[in-house]
Parts: structure tokens; sequence; C-alpha cells
């Protein structure tokens, strides 16, 4: 062999080396592109799965709702994520939504939901919330004055009892009552009984840690222990309040009517909350019973299907929604359920899929 072949075997060799270097990253390069278009694409479905069954609870931009945690900045690792998502959580509004555990979502689904919950940018969800037509009503809240929150401040320990008025006027005040008096959704606590045989501790155990069967959650994820104490120092001294002649804006609930203002209201807010459990028409799916039947509407009057709406149903996955609808809302959505009742189907099957 020539030196001249020698040279040119080399540069041959070299060539085919360069190539074969340049295609493999080029190959690297295709491979981490679709690799991060498939991630794109599943934050993109995450973000319509999210807003058609987790906005209600945990908000437009992952805030958390009343005593739901939010989900944006969460810690949970992505299989501890997915679990929640699939089976729920024991004893708390979180259903299962995994299809093998009686919910709507498929695994694909889930993955997709806890990729977009990993890395999203939680103002672009709330937009497309907003786009979609599913932006949760406002909470219930009590509007404090400047003026108010002084007179309370000028009270002894007057700073921790502001603290604990500003978050019921947020937080608590929608069902028991702007002053502590209770409505049909909770009971009173601005009572000397209450006083006279709860205990610091009992109250705020209570607060923390909910009552099981009733609208009552455990507040442990969503108010710091600062925050329990305060509410717990207001519940203790409400009668202070009184005394000095300080009081709040009564909510005024609107009366129940089948007016099509009402009606679209209720339809609005039965496709915003019910919708994925209880199907678009009311039918039933495997996460919850028709209402869409004579069965059903016949036998439950309107002041019970408040209760169950305001209360939730203890033992299913029905959430209380009192602490986030008003009481208009729920007699909207009541009277879009009576709205079927002349052409709902005699026995309709709670079992649809």
């Amino acid at each position: 062999m020539t030196r001249e072949m020698a040279w040119m075997g080399f540069l041959a060799t070299m060539l085919i080396v360069v190539v074969m270097g340049f295609n493999l990253l080029r190959e690297s390069d295709k491979q981490e592109q679709a690799a991060l278009e498939l991630r794109i694409e599943a934050v993109k479905t995450g973000m319509d799965t999210y807003a058609e069954n987790c906005v209600i609870c945990h908000g437009a931009a992952g805030e958390g709702l009343g005593a739901t945690p939010p989900l944006a900045g969460i810690a949970l690792e992505a299989d501890e994520l997915y679990k929640t998502i699939d089976r729920g959580r024991y004893n708390t509004v979180m259903a299962a939504y995994g299809v093998d555990e009686g919910g709507i979502l498929a695994p694909a689904e889930i993955d997709d939901l806890v990729t977009m919950i990993e890395v999203v940018n939680w103002g672009a969800v709330a937009v497309r919330v907003e786009e979609l037509g599913l932006t949760p009503p406002e909470m219930v809240v009590v509007e404090l004055t400047e003026e108010t929150l002084v007179s309370v401040r000028a009270l002894p320990d007057g700073a921790v009892l502001a603290d604990g008025l500003t978050v019921y006027a947020t937080e608590c005040a929608a069902c028991h009552g702007a002053n502590g008096e209770g409505t049909t959704l909770a009971p009173a606590l601005n009572t000397a009984d209450l006083r006279s045989t709860m205990s610091d501790d009992e109250i705020i155990r209570l607060i923390t840690n909910g009552v099981p069967g009733t609208l009552m959650a455990g507040w442990s994820n969503a108010l710091t222990n600062e925050q329990i104490a305060a509410v717990t120092t207001l519940v203790r001294r409400w009668e202070d309040l009184d005394s000095a002649g300080i009081d709040l804006p009564v909510i005024e609930a609107e009366p129940i009517d089948m007016s099509p203002e009402t009606l679209a209201h209720g339809a609005w807010l039965f496709s915003l909350t019910c919708t994925q459990c209880h199907g678009t028409d009311g039918y039933g799916t495997r996460m919850a019973p028709a209402l869409n039947s004579q069965q059903f509407l016949a036998d439950t009057p309107d002041a019970a299907i408040q209760q169950i709406i305001a209360l939730g149903v203890s033992g299913t996955r029905m959430p209380a929604w009192g602490g986030r609808l008003s009481e208009y809302d729920i007699a909207a959505l009541t009277a879009y359920l009576r709205s079927w009742e002349p052409t709902a189907p005699a026995i309709a099957d709670v079992n649809a899929p």
C-alpha cells in the first residue's frame, strides 16, 4: 500500500467518524426535542384536565380555596402526587380519580396532570381556566372596614382579636354567620354555652382537624397555628366585641326562585362543580349517582337538596360546598335541578359510565 493510499484511507475513516458523530449529535437533539414536545403537550392536556376536575377546590391558579390546600409550589414527589390523585385521601374531600379506583381519569391523564402541576406557570393555568369559562365563583366573605379594625384593636389583646376577625370574615362567616350567630349551614359560635363548655384546646382541635361527617373541614393546611389561635381567641372573647358595639355586616341571602336568570346561574354552577361526578346532564357516572331522575327529584325536597349541596354526604365522594358557594348559589343549583323534573326519566342508571 502506497503512502498516498494509506493517507486517503485515514482521511476516509476520519470522515466517517465525524459524520457518525454529527449524526449521533443530531439524533440526540431530535430525541431531546421530541421529549420536550411531549412534555409541552402533557402540560397543555394537564391544564385542561385540571380546569375540568380540580379548579373548584384548588383554585384557578392553584392557590387553594377555603380549607383545600394549594397546589402551587407543592412539595410532593411525583409518585406521591400521582397516588393522591389516583386514590384520593382518606377522610378528606379529595376523591379517588383513577379509573381503577372508581374515578374518571385514565393513568395517562393523571400522568399529564402530575407533569402540569410540577412544571407549569400557574398564571398560565388561570388564563386557560378563564378561557374555558371555568373560573370558580369568588368565596363568600364579609368586608371589614378599617374603622371596624381600629375599634377591635383598641380592645385588650386587640391585635390578636383583629387578626382572628380578619381570618373569620374571610374563611368562616359564610357558614357561621357574620357575627357568629350561625346559619342553616353551620352552628352558632357566639354563644355563652360554647364559651363555658369548650376549652381553648378543644376549639383549636376542632378548627385544626375539622368534624368528620359535617361541613367543618380541617384547616391545618390552610391556616397557620397563629391564625388558628387568633380565631380561637375571637370565639372565646366574642362578647367583648358585642359589648363594644362592634358588628359585622350580615351576608344577605337571596330567595330561591325559578327565574331564567337563576336557572342560568344554576346551570353554570352545575357545569362548573358537578358534571365531572354527576355527568353533563345529571345522569350519573361511576363516581356519583344520577340526579336527573324522577326517583331522586320526587323523593328529595328542595330543603334536602340544599342541605346535601351545603353539607355534603358523609362516607361518599360528595363534598360540602357551603363554604365555597353562597346561599344564593346553592338555591340556584337547587332550582336548576328542580327544572329537570318535568322531563326527567322515571329511573336513571346510577352506575352509568
